[in-house]
């Protein structure tokens, strides 16, 4: 693809959320073939439904995903097509208290929402209008904490702990690993989760799938640094994360002197993507709600979830996915963190609905 020709014709914003839009199609497409979901990994690791235990078809696919991501990132690198450094999450000093707090926030509200920000994204594009209503109280979340009334507690707790040196940490770096190390782990990764993906009979169609979300998640990395190269004006390096990216998306809508960037082309692309997906496949049905007490903890996680991931830098994508990708010591605290609070809030809803779990 000839970048520069292409900025040149169409010009720079256009050409971001062009890529943008390529980005979330590849993502929303695979994602909703795969059923990759964060939460559903969780909740299926803190019941112990897999044949190893834990580790079931759930954490497979979403294992699958982060080191396809993970290997392609790293091998891009390695090939000159990208450079860590100059990711979005790499330049800005990252938060420690933000990754634990938001990411503990962020799990339990993905498990009362009953998916994370990206998979409700998904959802909503094949007609589940929980997805629709739950998406939306994260996105008007997500931008009051970022710009709004929730903006200084976000400040505030962020600010707690920070990484020195004025930006995040690069975990490879920081522990002396030799160049090629992320590489490694990647493949190590993946041969994990096909080990976990033939146990569990996992069809090639799902764990093919499921390897094109972390794809995409290459491809939106290349694509914005390669375009950073050649712009006029500073172009963030960035890729799949749908808390700044929902939130830039819903002000685009409502604001008329707002201009189109990735975020703005990823968010429809996903939808469009997902909606596409689940229409040749013969999955697109319309549902709602199944009562109003599911209603009310899908609202509440929305809310967590909105506040978490801009807290925490990032959503169940952005950090688990694209910021783990690069190694950002941030992204995998607040993943950690993530899957913490979702176990956590699992166990807790466990014991609610069944008391004798508490004995």
């Amino acid at each position: 693809m000839d970048i520069l020709a292409l900025v040149e014709r169409i010009g720079e914003s256009p050409t971001a959320a062009l890529f943008g839009l390529i980005t979330g199609l590849i993502f929303g497409v695979s994602a909703q073939r795969s059923q990759f979901c964060l939460r559903a990994a969780t909740v299926e690791f803190a019941h112990g439904k897999g044949i190893d235990g834990k580790l079931g078809p759930k954490v497979a696919v979403w294992l699958l995903t982060l080191s396809t991501a993970i290997v392609w990132v790293q091998g891009a690198q390695m090939l000159g097509l990208f450079r860590a450094s100059d990711a979005r999450i790499m330049a800005v000093p990252g938060s420690w208290s933000g990754a634990i707090i938001g990411g503990l926030m962020f799990g339990a509200g993905m498990v009362l929402s009953r998916g994370c920000s990206g998979r409700l994204l998904v959802l909503a594009a094949t007609g589940n209008l929980r997805s629709v209503v739950s998406g939306l109280i994260f996105a008007v979340t997500a931008q009051m904490s970022l710009h709004g009334i929730l903006a200084p507690y976000r400040d505030t707790l962020a600010s707690l702990s920070i990484t020195p040196g004025g930006e995040n940490v690069n975990l490879l770096n920081a522990l002396h690993l030799p160049s090629g190390t992320g590489l490694v782990l990647g493949l190590a990764f993946a041969a994990l989760a096909l080990y976990l993906a033939a146990r569990h009979q996992i069809g090639p169609k799902t764990w093919i799938f499921a390897s094109g979300v972390g794809f995409s998640v290459a491809v939106g990395w290349v694509l914005t640094w390669s375009l950073a190269q050649i712009a006029f004006d500073p172009v963030p390096v960035t890729s799949a994360t749908f808390s700044g990216p929902s939130a830039n998306t819903l002000m685009f809508f409502l604001d008329r002197n707002a201009v189109l960037e990735f975020d703005v082309g990823l968010v429809p692309g996903v939808v469009l993507g997902a909606f596409l997906a689940a229409l040749i496949s013969g999955e697109f049905r319309w549902q709602s709600f199944d009562s109003v007490p599911v209603m009310r903890k899908s609202m509440i996680g929305a809310v967590l979830m909105g506040f978490g991931a801009m807290l925490a830098g990032g959503c169940a994508i952005g950090n688990g996915v694209t910021g783990g990708s690069v190694f950002a010591a941030t992204a995998w605290l607040a993943l950690l963190s993530m899957w913490i609070g979702a176990i956590a809030t699992t166990l807790v809803f466990d014991r609610q609905a069944n008391p004798a779990l508490a004995c």
